[in-house]
């Protein structure tokens, strides 16, 4: 089947290119976001010399990170213990994004284009879409932004101005939905850093039955930060 369609509908995963690309086109909007990743789907425009198209994937595998096996070095353990960063929640979601549409050192372009950041930004407003901010000295030095949806989390990006900001987020991240009962984070693809952090893959089949029980689970972000079981988080990979 082709990927190639402009209405609202999803084909079925298994229609999925080797890459993952499932569709192309279609509207963009929170509940049509919203219904990509209760399937198992998500947005990721495709922007290239000026051009933008949407797409929409489902890669097979997928990465997750497993919540109790967050590798946390013994340098970061300490960078966390130290108290340098201040990490909060939902304080700073517009400014999270948009660091993380920022242009990279080593990449100069984005997919979070201008209606990811309109959609999100609906998304966050609706209680579905939370950022992780890392402070230093009351100065935005890092965080991530993702989805959460019953006992599912998925993370979407990251930045960092401080070294070690966005690690410290996701550390802060994984101890707060370990808290919070969720038992499925997403991290969409195995790049190097997801890797370091302790991601691996699992096939689309067994993620989707895990997002499936998930979705079911009366489980919420909150309007806090819970670290009572950052200890335990600290504890993996020392």
């Amino acid at each position: 089947m082709s990927p190639y369609r402009y209405d609202d509908e999803f084909p079925p995963l298994f229609s999925a290119t080797e890459d993952g690309l499932l569709l192309v086109g279609g509207r963009l909007t929170p509940a049509r976001v919203l219904a990509a990743y209760r399937q198992g789907i998500f947005p990721w425009p495709i922007v290239e010399r000026g051009y933008e198209l949407l797409a929409w994937f489902s890669p097979d595998p997928r990465a997750v990170i497993e919540l109790d096996r967050l590798y946390v070095s013994r340098r970061l353990a300490r960078r966390v213990r130290s108290g340098h960063f201040h990490v909060t929640c939902d304080r700073a979601f517009d400014r999270v994004i948009a660091g993380c549409a920022a242009p990279r050192a080593t990449d100069s372009g984005t997919w979070i284009t201008a209606g990811i950041l309109r959609v999100y930004s609906q998304l966050h407003a609706s209680g579905h879409a939370h950022s992780v901010e890392v402070w230093r000295d009351d100065v935005l030095a890092g965080g991530l932004y993702g989805i959460a949806l019953g006992g599912f989390f998925a993370g979407e990006s990251m930045f960092h101005c401080a070294r070690d900001a966005s690690n410290v987020a996701l550390v802060a991240l994984v101890a707060h939905l370990r808290a919070r009962g969720f038992v499925l984070f997403d991290v969409q693809q195995a790049t190097a850093h997801a890797m370091r952090m302790g991601a691996t893959e699992i096939r689309r089949a067994q993620f989707v039955a895990r997002l499936r029980a998930a979705l079911e689970l009366p489980v919420t972000f909150g309007a806090a930060l819970d670290l009572s079981l950052l200890p335990q988080v600290l504890r993996r990979g020392n």
